[in-house]
């Protein structure tokens, strides 16, 4: 049977918020009749136990869109479908990020199903170029790209700490790759980006503060390794200044909060709240408020990203890193500017 084409990526982002709003709502009394909540410990900021899962119903509505999309649309054009092989990935990946969530897998087991999903992709996927833009020799190439598309996974996850806070970034960066395609005519997936952006805004219906249903693993690993994907094909076309630009806030927040904990002989993989994020939550602003915050600053990414894309790179690269660092600077050390 063949299939009817998708419609225009705006309807399917439409429709992903209406049915994810509906299936995160089912899903998180599922949940809850089975009493697979996220009870609160020394690190986490929240203080009630809360449903953990609602990846499920992200995942359940967009995967079919992202699949139809992909079907029926050139993946070989500005706006093309998916391809195959990233939705793919995040099919395995969701099932062993929801085993991690009911039986806690360790972290060895978990690092490499992240990082056989990102090689398996980067040895499919259909880049003109490069991802570190010629730099480095073709194997080396590959393994840095697998090594930091893992890496963006995690962080990802690290980052799904606070009520809202995965919902503004995958809307923030749905948004503009699906500009980055509209806009600049780059060969990213525009359907599969507003289809992200609409299943994570109903999901928000539900995660906004205080939350009624947390993503989970079984969420937030399939969204960073398909959010990554998309990333990974900008700059394997060269886009590698919107690349960076776009997911700016998450990834340096993650990362020099990690470079400070191996700085302090911390353990990398124990969870924590020293992210600058949570410091600002611990320092009195409401989980809300520093969301908002993070999505302002995303906002000027996308801008950013966009003028980086379409002009010279440099001036948006200083921009961005100003902006970010200005951002976490205060996250950090004075959240009470922010009250």
């Amino acid at each position: 049977m063949t299939l009817p084409p998708a419609p225009h990526p705006l309807l399917l982002a439409l429709a992903a918020a209406v049915l994810s709003a509906v299936a995160v709502r089912l899903v998180e009394r599922w949940l809850r009749a089975r009493a697979l909540l996220d009870h609160p410990n020394a690190r986490s900021s929240h203080s009630v136990p809360t449903p953990r899962g609602g990846g499920l119903a992200v995942l359940g509505v967009a995967l079919p869109l992202l699949a139809w999309d992909a079907a029926t649309r050139p993946p070989d054009a500005a706006g093309g479908g998916i391809p195959w092989v990233l939705v793919a990935g995040t099919l395995g990946l969701a099932a062993v990020s929801w085993w991690d969530d009911l039986r806690h897998l360790p972290a060895r087991v978990r690092l490499v199903a992240h990082l056989a999903a990102c090689t398996g992709a980067l040895l499919v996927l259909p880049l003109p170029g490069p991802v570190f833009q010629g730099w480095l020799p073709p194997g080396l190439d590959l393994l840095a790209a697998a090594v930091a598309w893992a890496w963006f996974v995690n962080l990802f996850n690290f980052m799904d700490g606070i009520d809202g806070l995965s919902g503004v970034e995958v809307v923030s960066l749905g948004v503009a790759l699906a500009l980055l395609a509209a806009v600049a005519g780059l060969a990213v997936p525009m359907g599969a980006a507003l289809i992200l952006a609409g299943a994570m805004a109903g999901f928000l219906v539900w995660n906004w503060h205080p939350a009624r249903i947390f993503l989970g693993d079984v969420g937030s690993v399939p969204l960073g390794y398909l959010l990554g994907g998309l990333l990974v094909m900008l700059a394997g076309q060269g886009a590698w200044a919107p690349a960076l630009i776009a997911p700016a806030y998450y990834w340096a927040d993650a990362t020099l909060t990690l470079l400070a904990r191996l700085v302090r002989r911390r353990p990398l993989m124990e969870a924590h709240r020293e992210h600058a994020y949570q410091r600002a939550v611990q320092a009195g602003l409401s989980h809300a408020r520093v969301s908002l915050v993070i999505a302002a600053v995303n906002a000027a990414l996308v801008g950013l990203a966009l003028a980086s894309a379409i002009g010279s790179p440099w001036p948006p690269l200083g921009a961005a890193a100003g902006l970010v660092l200005g951002a976490l600077w205060v996250l950090h050390r004075r959240p009470r500017w922010l009250g």
